[in-house]
């Protein structure tokens, strides 16, 4: 007999504003225990020093965490110049020292350099993998850490302000990309030293720092509210991370297949107009959402007149 899972069954997302010198991990761990929920997890790592949105999925939304991860994500952060250190961030220790400071005119020459798709090899102190163990423990432990370069995705990389001693920055990027070393490269590519001081997430696909919400807050609310009075407003629905993609709308037989796992062949003309209409190209395969009343089932696949459930939701 199947053991009974502790808490409460919530389904759906919390848009996080992290605060500042607190995990992801330990976000998640908070926000689970403050609704009893019995499972959740997040849409992207935030390192403890930065704050901003970190999107918490509770129960079935954790299915969407892959989706989430994929979403482009904007930071706002300031390089400090005169220093370099082993984090690449203001947790590490000095490692070179320069009185290099850069203009604004020389840093702007060099932002194109940064936008695209370009290669940067992340920070040492990075949760990133060699032979089974993690960067930053091998780094920890005086080890030398070889880290290979990796291509990354920037759609855009704006310069802020510029001070003598620090620039701000405003970059929107693609999943993977290291905004310490960004900034690291930068400040090498400007014959200068420079860290990351300060790094804000401002959004994670739909999920913006205008509509999250504090763990203060949270706290505040589920003071007095059920994880029910707060769905909607603070507990989105499990599809809200995939404002883009496409919809497709079936009835409850077909429902019922793909919460079976069973796959729909839409092959009279009725059901190849209806994804006609939907906007599917049925000469390439795609990723859609299946809807019944509003509700999700589940993620497909969409190849030709065959869908293909991929993950079913139990809503």
């Amino acid at each position: 007999m199947a053991r009974r899972k502790k808490g409460n069954i919530v389904n759906g997302w919390i848009n996080l504003d992290k605060p500042y010198d607190f995990g992801s991990t330990d976000a998640v761990n908070r926000v689970r225990r403050l609704l009893n929920a019995q499972k959740a997890g997040h849409g992207g790592t935030l390192d403890p020093l930065a704050t901003g949105i970190l999107p918490i999925a509770l129960g079935e939304a954790t299915k969407m965490i892959p989706y989430c991860q994929d979403q482009l994500k904007t930071y706002d952060f300031r390089v400090n110049w005169g220093e370099a250190r082993d984090t690449d961030d203001a947790e590490g220790d000095v490692i070179a020292t320069s009185d290099a400071r850069p203009t604004k005119d020389a840093i702007e020459a060099i932002l194109n350099n940064y936008i695209g798709d370009i290669i940067q090899t992340p920070p040492k102190f990075s949760a990133i993998k060699i032979n089974g163990q993690r960067a930053y423990d091998l780094a920890r432990e005086g080890k030398d850490v070889d880290i290979k370069p990796r291509e990354v995705y920037v759609e855009t990389l704006e310069l802020k302000t510029a001070e003598v001693d620090y620039a701000d920055f405003t970059c929107r990027c693609g999943k993977g990309t290291y905004i310490r070393s960004l900034g690291r490269d930068i400040a090498e590519e400007l014959g200068a030293c420079g860290y990351i001081s300060e790094l804000r997430r401002t959004s994670v696909g739909p999920m913006t720092t205008d509509n999250a919400i504090s763990l203060a807050k949270l706290e505040e609310i589920l003071d007095s509210a059920t994880p029910e009075d707060i769905m909607g407003d603070v507990l989105l629905p499990v599809e809200t991370v995939l404002d883009d993609i496409s919809v497709l709308a079936i009835s409850e037989q077909e429902a019922v297949r793909l919460k079976n796992g069973q796959r729909l062949s839409f092959v009279s003309r009725h059901d190849v107009d209806r994804l006609h209409q939907a906007g599917f190209d049925l000469d390439h395969s795609s990723i859609a959402l299946a809807v019944y009343n509003d509700k999700a089932i589940a993620m497909v696949t969409v190849d030709g007149a065959d869908i293909s459930p991929s993950r079913v939701f139990n809503l």
